[in-house]
């Protein structure tokens, strides 16, 4: 049974403003959290004892980091030239810059499943890199597809997008050898 909310007057259920989110949903955190999650793995080229756990703990802690860091300019860069911020604000902030954690999630995942396929260190690393790129391409397609794209510019925006995640992969490359 669906809750029933009063919104200016009028009764939406719980299920209809989530659909309303989501139409209005944007998937610009998840793009870049994708990015930033694969520049990690590339970052992490010296990890101390356990390179797993500190792999998995630096792409999550570098999220939680990069998405407050992108609600406090939310917040304070464009509200407060508004307005001072409320609870709500905060809120919708917090929800709206998510998919920048979301995104170090799968990329983490696969260093923590890495051993049950059999992988090195190095292989996590490889793995934690594909992952990140196929998140950022993912992402960048949900979000043509949500605003609506044709698919021409649905393939445009995945292309860009593996164009700079191969950029990222050259640049692990480059810095290996």
């Amino acid at each position: 049974m669906a809750r029933t909310y009063a919104r200016t007057g009028a009764a939406t259920t719980r299920g209809s403003r989530r659909a309303e989110r989501r139409a209005h949903a944007d998937y610009t955190g998840g793009v870049y959290g994708s990015l930033l999650a694969a520049s990690v793995v590339i970052g992490a080229g010296s990890l101390g004892s356990f390179p797993r756990v500190e792999l998995v703990l630096l792409l999550l802690l570098t999220g939680v980091v990069f998405w407050v860091a992108h609600v406090h300019a939310q917040l304070f860069g464009a509200l407060l030239a508004q307005r001072a911020p409320d609870r709500r604000a905060v809120w919708h902030a917090c929800r709206d810059e998510w998919p920048i954690v979301k995104a170090a999630v799968p990329p983490s995942a696969a260093v923590a499943v890495s051993p049950l396929l059999g992988l090195d260190v190095r292989g996590a690393l490889w793995l934690a890199l594909a992952v990140a790129v196929a998140g950022q391409v993912g992402w960048s397609v949900a979000a043509a597809r949500r605003a609506g794209a044709s698919p021409r510019l649905m393939a445009a925006t995945a292309s860009v997008n593996l164009l700079l995640g191969l950029l990222i992969v050259s640049f692990k490359i480059a810095l290996t050898h």
